[in-house]
């Protein structure tokens, strides 16, 4: 006589907890929202509302005798912008100062991400990326500080140039060129760099068949499917040159630029609407390159 055993009924599990996951699972898209929410509203909330917020208040005004804020509408700071010579001038010093940065940063970014994406080894790769993201792990202020101790007087850069003759430029703008160009130098090697790592290899092997010299597979292959890229990196720079404050404090002299309107209206002058008015100029600025740009593709290198 043979014994059957049954098995244990198996419990299903129906906590709540397994029921949302089990309803996640079989819904990607719910799962892709609720995934999104969170940095969405932030970027909404933080970014999106306070440029608004920006925008509205440029409209208004200050009273010059208490100090209040007036709510009513007026055109009177941008009619400021336009009209004034000091708020023309800045903007021009600083538009300059951007194309400067970005035209030395592309210049010397150039023949550094070409290296690092199609000669360097593997190990030299990794050694030469770490030294280029090496200065994002100091300071801002650390490193604007230290170049004002090179281009002082008596400075490092003094030291060198002293024996042929030279001399540093001092504090001004020149000092600001060179100080904000370092600054984001690397925020321009990287994009560069990864859109040189697109280029087909087959295509620098084609050009040495045909007989090309490497300055001539760089400027004819390389560099033109490097567009995108290269905007990309112009980008980072132009953009946060514009918006920067604090290097032209301490390295540039008596210079200004139109972030230093911003700060010293909203601090010392109190004047919240005119630093609105002030700061819709870079952003007015970007905006405009962003959509000069869109259809190059470079949009999709950040």
């Amino acid at each position: 006589m043979t014994s059957t055993t049954t098995a244990p009924p198996t419990h299903r599990d129906t906590s709540p907890a397994r029921r949302v996951s089990s309803f996640l699972h079989a819904h990607p898209g719910v799962r892709l929202t609720l995934l999104l929410t969170a940095p969405l509203t932030w970027l909404g909330v933080v970014y999106i509302v306070a440029l608004a917020l920006l925008l509205v208040t440029a409209f208004w005004s200050t009273d010059s005798f208490t100090g209040d804020i007036d709510t009513s509408f007026t055109l009177e700071n941008i009619v400021s912008l336009f009209t004034e010579s000091l708020y023309q001038t800045v903007t021009l010093r600083t538009l300059l100062v951007a194309i400067a940065v970005t035209a030395i940063d592309v210049i010397v970014a150039l023949p550094i991400a070409f290296y690092m994406a199609k000669v360097a080894s593997p190990r030299t790769k990794r050694m030469l990326m770490i030294l280029v993201l090496m200065p994002l792990w100091a300071s801002y202020l650390v490193k604007v500080y230290a170049w004002r101790s090179v281009l002082a007087e008596n400075g490092l850069l003094s030291w060198l140039v002293a024996p042929v003759g030279g001399d540093t430029p001092g504090y001004g703008v020149t000092a600001t060129i060179i100080a904000i160009s370092y600054l984001w130098l690397p925020f321009v090697i990287l994009p560069i760099q990864a859109g040189m790592e697109r280029v087909p290899d087959s295509l620098l092997e084609a050009s040495s068949d045909l007989g090309a010299r490497s300055w001539r597979t760089l400027f004819s292959v390389v560099l033109p499917l490097a567009v995108p890229a290269i905007i990309a990196g112009t980008i980072f720079s132009f953009a946060l040159t514009l918006g920067d404050y604090i290097t032209v404090r301490i390295v540039g002299g008596t210079s200004q630029m139109l972030g230093n309107l911003v700060y010293d209206n909203v601090g010392a002058a109190n004047n919240l609407p005119l630093a609105s008015a002030i700061a819709l100029i870079p952003i007015a600025i970007i905006f405009l390159y962003l959509f000069i740009v869109r259809r190059s593709g470079a949009l999709n290198n950040l």
